[in-house]
């Protein structure tokens, strides 16, 4: 796996064990660093850490807005029916491409295609990116809507 495939990968782990446990996000953070670390793969430089700490800080407050853009610009996909690993893969990548501008659109998508096939069922990976396909098509208000000061 690429080093910033790994750091989402990070950042998705933290992402569903808060959504589905409700644990402080830091202090998943700090464990599921120290397991990376105890890998036989290479330790994530600091640069790559703080991206992944950053998907994470960007993501927790707004998920609720972005659960309800992800219904609504991919209707066709009853958000209620999501599982928790495709939804906080949905999040990620949405974040990366249409808040934090951070990634190329395609290439927030690609990833988010490639952890879907390593955390997600048989079907994610399809279907993840069928949902990021309809939000791309919207990329452009999506970002208003993040960035617009409230």
């Amino acid at each position: 796996m690429k080093l910033r495939t790994r750091a989402r990968a990070l950042a998705l782990q933290v992402l569903y064990e808060v959504d589905m446990t409700g644990h402080l996000p830091g202090e998943v953070f700090t464990q599921r660093l120290q397991d990376y670390q105890d890998e036989n793969e290479p330790a994530l430089s600091p640069e790559l850490t703080e991206f992944a700490r950053q998907i994470i800080a960007g993501v927790i407050p707004i998920a609720e807005k972005m659960d309800t853009l992800i219904a609504e610009y991919a209707p066709e996909w009853p958000f209620d029916q999501l599982a928790a690993i495709d939804r906080n893969i949905l999040r990620m990548a949405c974040w990366e491409f249409a808040v934090a501008c951070v990634t190329p659109t395609k290439v927030a998508i690609n990833e988010a295609v490639e952890l879907a096939k390593t955390f997600g069922s048989d079907n994610a990976p399809r279907f993840i990116n069928g949902v990021l396909g309809s939000l791309a098509d919207h990329e452009e208000a999506l970002t208003r809507i993040f960035t617009q000061k409230t």
